[in-house]
Order: C-alpha cells, then sequence, then structure tokens
C-alpha cells in the first residue's frame, strides 16, 4: 500500500473542490483557483471534507499514480489556501535585485543587467537588494521560476557567490595551496 496515496486529504473552510468527469480537478479559495487534469485511472472521491484517492489494482502503474494524484491534490489545496514561496539571497560584490513593474531586474556582474518578466500567476517581490521573494499558487511554477532565477548565477563552491535558496548549504571548497 502506498503511505501517501492511503492518507484523506483534509479540505479546509473557505475551499470548493470539485471533480468533474475524467478526472478534471478545480480547486477555489481565497487565494484564486487551480484546475488539473488527474489521471482518470485512478478514483477520487469527495465528502464532506476530505478526499480519498483510491487505486484500482495492485500494478505497477497504479501504484506510482497512487501518491502522486493525492500529493497533486493537496499541494493545489494548499496553494489556494495559504500559497507557496521561495526566498532567495544574493551573495556577492555589486549583485543587487529590484523591481520594476512586472519586471525583475537583477545585476549580477554582467556587462548588462539581466532582466526577467514575472510569468502569470507568479509575484516576485525584492523587501530589499540583496533578496528576492517569489510567491504564487501552482506549488510547480513557483519552483521552476525560482529554479530559472537561479539558473543566472548559482552558488560557487569557493567563495560562496551567487544566488542560492535561503535555507540552502552551500559545501564551501577549499582553494588551491602553493607549493613548499
Amino acid at each position: 500500500m502506498s503511505r501517501i496515496g492511503v492518507k484523506p486529504i483534509n479540505v479546509p473552510a473557505g475551499v470548493e473542490v470539485e471533480i468533474a468527469e475524467g478526472n478534471l480537478v478545480t480547486v477555489k479559495g481565497p487565494k484564486g483557483t487551480l484546475v488539473k487534469q488527474l489521471s482518470d485511472e485512478l478514483t477520487i472521491n469527495k465528502e464532506e471534507n476530505t478526499i480519498v484517492v483510491t487505486r484500482p489494482t495492485d500494478n505497477k502503474k497504479h501504484r506510482s499514480l497512487h501518491g502522486l494524484t493525492r500529493t497533486l491534490l493537496n499541494n493545489m489545496i494548499i496553494g489556494v489556501s495559504e500559497g507557496y514561496e521561495k526566498k532567495m539571497e544574493l551573495k556577492g560584490v555589486g549583485y543587487r535585485a529590484q523591481k520594476n513593474g512586472k519586471t525583475l531586474v537583477m545585476n549580477l556582474g554582467f556587462s548588462h543587467p539581466v532582466e526577467m518578466e514575472d510569468p502569470e500567476g507568479i509575484t516576485v517581490e525584492c523587501p530589499n537588494q540583496l533578496e528576492i521573494v517569489v510567491k504564487g499558487t501552482d506549488k510547480q511554477l513557483v519552483g521552476n521560476y525560482a529554479a530559472k532565477i537561479r539558473a543566472w548565477r548559482k552558488p560557487e563552491p569557493y567563495k560562496g557567490k551567487g544566488i542560492r535558496y535561503v535555507d540552502e548549504v552551500i559545501i564551501r571548497k577549499e582553494g588551491k595551496t602553493g607549493k613548499k
């Protein structure tokens, strides 16, 4: 049995979940609305304040989809009720970030500033010049956009310069030593 897939999902107050034919799930909440097409091979049952995902057989495909479907549903519910956010920080001399309308402008040591347009459903904030906060309701979109920002300057192991997540640990390396 899937340890994750058998757990029921609690639906908080203020969140509506609609399951249409073919497992087209619509979740509405205070932060917005998310729609996702889930696998129609599994059965999604909605009772009063809980949702249970069941699988028809124990074959490998159904077992692998069981936990995935339950997690995707749970992430949608958390997204529309609380939202997701990724906090990032810039380390390095002259590295800065700022917002110009819907555009994130970063100075990362290149000869030109890097400009990134906010995608639909994502908001980016810069509380100060060395911090970036990516917020949204869809966990996958928030993570992908944060990864695209980080890809411009990944943290390097010698001085630790670059764009890193706040909770990320960079394993530092020792530099070269001269001959004796």
